[in-house]
C-alpha cells in the first residue's frame, strides 16, 4: 500500500483545550486546523504513522528511529496534564533502517529498557504526543506510530534523502502510512519571548506559507543559514524530510491555517495524494 496521507502539525500545547486554560481562544485557530487535519489522517485509515519530530532523540549528526515496542509520555501546562501512549511498528522502523543505512545515511535505531514486552518503552516527546492527541484518540483500531528524529548537526540534503527512504518504503510495504512532519515555525515573534526578536522570523514563516501554497517545499532547503539561525525555529528539519518524502510520492499541498498567537508561529498544512 502506498504513502497515503501527509501534513505539517504544530506542537503547542495550548492548541489542546484540556491544556489551554485562559489561551482556548487565543489558540482557536491552529486548533481548528488540526481538528481538520485530524479528520483528514482518519479519513484514510492509516495503520502506521511516522512522526518526525524535533524533541526526542538528540543524536549529534545522526537521524533517529525508534523502534522500542512502546512509546508513553505526558504533556502538562501549569496544573494541566494529558497522558498518551502507542505501540510503535518496529517491523517497519527495521525495515526504514535498513534502507537508510544502504543509502549511506547516518541512522541510528534506539531502543529503551529491554529488547521487547511492555518495558521496551522509550518517552514520547510533547512534539510526537500533541499531534497524536488529535490523530490517534477516538480511532479503533488504533494506528501504529514510528517515531524518527531528523537532524540538524547534518547537511539538509540527507535528512531529505531520508524522507524518500521513508516514501520508498511506505510505498513497499502492504500497511498504509501516513507522514506528519511534527513542526513549529519560528520562534522570534515577541521581544517578551524566551528567544527575543527577529525581523526575519516573519520572514521564514512567510517563505515556509509561500512554499506550501506553490507545492514547493524542497525550496526551502535553499533558505540561508543566516535567517534560519535568527529565525530560530524547529521546523526546517522536519519539512525537508517531508519534501523528500513528497519527491517520491507527489503531493498536493494545501495550507489549512497559520497564526502567531505567542513568539512563535504553527500552521497546519495538508497533503494529498494526488490523483
Amino acid at each position: 500500500m502506498p504513502l497515503v496521507y501527509a501534513c505539517i502539525a504544530p506542537h503547542g500545547g495550548e492548541i489542546v483545550p484540556a491544556l489551554a486554560g485562559d489561551k482556548l481562544a487565543l489558540f482557536a485557530p491552529t486548533r481548528r486546523g488540526m481538528r481538520e487535519l485530524a479528520r483528514r489522517v482518519k479519513a484514510t485509515r492509516p495503520e502506521t504513522i511516522v512522526v518526525a519530530t524535533p524533541h526526542n532523540l538528540r543524536l549529534p549528526k545522526h537521524i533517529g528511529v525508534v523502534i522500542a515496542q512502546n512509546s508513553s509520555g505526558t504533556v502538562t501546562e501549569g496544573r494541566r496534564e494529558i497522558r498518551l501512549q502507542a505501540k510503535s511498528d518496529v517491523e517497519f522502523g527495521n525495515a526504514l533502517i535498513a534502507r537508510a543505512e544502504r543509502a549511506g545515511l547516518p541512522v541510528v535505531g534506539a531502543n529503551y529498557g529491554t529488547l521487547e514486552g511492555p518495558l521496551s518503552n522509550l518517552a514520547m516527546d510533547w512534539g510526537t504526543l500533541i499531534p497524536l492527541w488529535f490523530f490517534l484518540r477516538g480511532t479503533s483500531p488504533r494506528s501504529k506510530i514510528l517515531i524518527v528524529t531528523p537532524s540538524r548537526g547534518i547537511p539538509l540534503r540527507q535528512n531529505f534523502d531520508f524522507g524518500t527512504c521513508v516514501a520508498e518504503e511506505a510505498e513497499g510495504t502492504e500497511k498504509r502510512v501516513a507522514f506528519v512532519a511534527s513542526s513549529d515555525q519560528a520562534h522570534a515573534h515577541m521581544k517578551e519571548g524566551p528567544y527575543g526578536f527577529s525581523p526575519r522570523a516573519k520572514d521564514y514563516d512567510e517563505a515556509v506559507v509561500k512554499a506550501i501554497k506553490q507545492n514547493r517545499l524542497a525550496s526551502l532547503m535553499d533558505l540561508k543559514g543566516e535567517l534560519v539561525a535568527e529565525a530560530k525555529p524547529d521546523s526546517l528539519w522536519q519539512m525537508t524530510t517531508l519534501a523528500g518524502a513528497l519527491s517520491v510520492v507527489p503531493m498536493k499541498g494545501e495550507l489549512l491555517s497559520y497564526q502567531v498567537p505567542t513568539y512563535y508561529g504553527m500552521l497546519c498544512a495538508s497533503f494529498a495524494r494526488s490523483a
